[in-house]
């Protein structure tokens, strides 16, 4: 079968190479700017780079659209008609609402409908990485033909019936865990300090804080915008970790113990106690991770990032270890530092405690408590601009330290996966 890729940017690219890799004929394009750059680029592989969109459905059996989720609607609609009868199609979209939305308004009946998404950035090969794929609209033989391509990428693929339940699970391991680090990296930013140069910031989980951090920061900001925007099932979850981040600082600045205590362990209770695959983050690789050699004394932390995301998968019955099937390096960093926080009863007790009283801490948790209602609210009206425009200021205020964070990131990633 010949593979089709519309869309030859950074993970389209990387899975052109890898079918190419395994002796597929596949044809591509990308914006008209890009071509003679991208022909260069593809020379010696069994890669055809086309100028048209059009062009390369017509020479295809198997066609990804690999694009952005605002624009998938306006590029399957230019490309709908010259696409073959009995083509298996499907999207790179990290959200499947607007893109099988857009599948079943222009394409024909007989054109089947197999998508995937790659748990995954462009820096890390496809081999070994998760792969989900949704058969939305196939017949055995084209499954069979789908699953055949989708195996050649050498990921591990998890097959999800529903693109829905897709969407409902990104909502969770992505939209609101990028708002998460974003807030921090805003808070930050805001206040004009790095946080490897503070010495509240200075233990493990920190480290992974600031890593994960820099490491969203890294990549580009059309593609957090279109998971928190686009996603029908995000807003909600966004809405309740805004919602639980406030009544949790409420109850720090008013120094309500006993209220704060209760909900805390209420949380607890419901999250890391039952059966559970636990992740057990490792204290010594998590310390080792750090962007600077010199630092302050250790000082508390409230970590009311944590505090508040915990709170928020109880408040929503969450249970975060269900999604782990779908997990993202950031999702499975992030539980597992409110893992490793709540399963330390010691460093839980000096993070209450610091929470409710410690007010050398308290400016860092205001600013926090502002940049979560700040990224809450951009999501809430849905403004795309905003989103991107936001996302870019905070890029530039770490932008010196972005690749370095990007690569130690990774190599946390892998050292805790071992």
């Amino acid at each position: 079968m010949n593979i089709g890729i519309i869309g030859l940017g950074d993970m389209g690219a990387l899975c052109a190479r890898k079918w190419a890799e395994k002796g597929y004929a596949v044809f591509g394009c990308d914006l008209p700017e890009n071509y003679e750059r991208l022909k260069t680029s593809f020379e010696g592989t069994s890669v055809t780079v086309l100028k048209d969109a059009c062009l390369v459905a017509e020479k295809t059996d198997f066609l990804l659209f690999s694009v952005e989720t605002a624009g998938i609607d306006k590029v399957v609609a230019s490309v709908a008609q010259s696409i073959r009868s009995g083509t298996i199609v499907g999207g790179q979209t990290s959200v499947k609402h607007p893109e099988i939305e857009a599948f079943e308004k222009y394409l024909s009946k007989d054109v089947h409908v197999f998508t995937c998404h790659s748990l995954h950035g462009p820096s890390f090969s496809t081999a070994g990485q998760k792969l989900i794929v949704v058969p939305h609209r196939v017949d055995r033989a084209a499954y069979t033909a789908g699953m055949e391509i989708y195996k050649a990428l050498d990921s591990e693929i998890i097959e999800i019936q529903t693109s829905a339940q897709h969407d409902q699970i990104m909502a969770d391991t992505q939209a609101v865990t990028h708002m998460g680090f974003e807030s921090m990296g805003t808070a930050w930013k805001n206040s004009g300090f790095y946080p490897w140069d503070h010495g509240a910031y200075s233990t493990g989980i920190d480290n992974v804080k600031i890593l994960t951090t820099l490491r969203i920061f890294s990549y580009k900001a059309h593609v957090y915008a279109g998971l928190a925007i686009l996603n029908p099932f995000a807003r909600k979850q966004v809405r309740q970790y805004a919602k639980s981040e406030s009544e949790l600082f409420k109850m720090m600045i008013c120094e309500q113990e006993a209220e704060f205590r209760s909900r805390i362990d209420e949380a607890n209770k419901f999250v890391f106690h039952g059966e559970r695959d636990f992740i057990t983050l490792d204290s010594e690789v998590m310390k080792d991770f750090k962007l600077t050699e010199e630092g302050e004394m250790h000082m508390p932390n409230s970590h009311l990032s944590l505090l508040a995301m915990v709170d928020s998968w109880y408040q929503l019955k969450v249970n975060p270890y269900e999604n782990l099937i779908c997990q993202t390096p950031p999702f499975r960093l992030r539980l597992g530092i409110a893992e490793y926080l709540f399963k330390n009863e010691a460093l839980l007790e000096e993070t209450i405690r610091t929470a409710l009283y410690d007010k050398s801490i308290r400016a860092d948790d205001l600013e926090f408590h502002s940049a979560v209602r700040e990224w809450a609210s951009i999501i809430e009206y849905g403004d795309m601009e905003g989103y991107i425009s936001h996302f870019n200021q905070v890029k530039e205020f770490f932008a010196d330290r972005l690749m370095d964070g990007a690569m130690q990131s990774t190599r946390l990633i892998e050292k805790l996966s071992q």
